[in-house]
């Protein structure tokens, strides 16, 4: 559950490398491209550029370098060549990224073209959400501190938080122990020990919290059809408080 001094400094090597991957992405204009496009930039990226591995391939049988989750998809969306960026979307890329046997995990949802105000504020919310849950971060805290911390934010904005998925250890393998969920109690569940690496990574709904799978067995989308947004980090427990290993050169933290 911990990690050794010399493990987090090859996560964290990790993750400064997925860090630029994101970069790559910021400087396209996605808008018209496909999600398969994308995917396939990442993929050679990562590989032939930076000497990594997409750690999603092969892992429980997906195929991609990365999820596309658009709009209304909650997680795990597969990238499409018949999946065309538009005007008006949020996509939310989540990747993961392996160097000398250490992954890195991480997500940024975009903004593509001109995008509506109430799906912008969802976006934002959400990004704030995730680093509500960061700066809860620290040794003696709790995983409930840090659940609460990211539940009140969105709920605070009128969204609620999709409680299927939670965030995870991470280290050689990409999920390991503890579960993080994004909802709690104050003071309660696993508290948290210096050295302890773990992901932390909201999806926050529009409308109601309820989510479903699709026939592909991946794509999970909000019941109602309104939008959802992710963001996530993988951050390490430091003795004084949190470091966040896929922190992206130029990320601030928003007050």
């Amino acid at each position: 559950m911990t990690k050794r001094p010399e493990e987090i400094a090859l996560l964290a090597e990790s993750g400064r490398l997925l860090a630029q991957v994101f970069e790559r992405i910021d400087q396209l204009s996605l808008e018209g491209m496909s999600t398969m496009q994308v995917n396939e930039l990442v993929d050679g990226f990562i590989v032939h550029e930076l000497g990594g591995r997409p750690a999603s391939k092969g892992q429980y049988g997906y195929a991609y370098a990365l999820n596309a989750s658009r709009n209304n998809v909650v997680c795990h969306g597969v990238p499409s060549p018949t999946d065309i960026l538009q005007s008006g979307d949020i996509v939310n890329f989540d990747i993961t990224l392996e160097k000398n046997g250490y992954i890195a995990d991480s997500s940024k949802t975009y903004l593509v073209g001109e995008v509506a105000q109430p799906a912008r504020r969802l976006v934002q919310v959400t990004y704030e959400a995730m680093w509500k849950g960061i700066q809860a971060v620290r040794p003696g805290a709790t995983l409930g501190d840090v659940g609460h911390a990211i539940e009140r934010h969105a709920r605070k904005n009128g969204y609620s938080i999709v409680r299927e998925y939670c965030g995870h250890g991470i280290g050689r393998e990409m999920h390991e122990a503890p579960q993080v969920l994004h909802w709690g109690k104050p003071r309660t569940g696993l508290v948290l020990r210096e050295d302890m690496v773990f992901t932390i990574e909201p999806m926050v709904n529009q409308g109601r919290s309820t989510v479903q799978t699709e026939d592909d067995g991946w794509t999970v989308v909000t019941r109602d059809g309104q939008l959802s947004a992710q963001f996530e980090h993988t951050v390490a427990v430091t003795g004084s408080g949190v470091r966040v290993l896929t922190l992206r050169p130029g990320e601030k933290r928003p007050h």
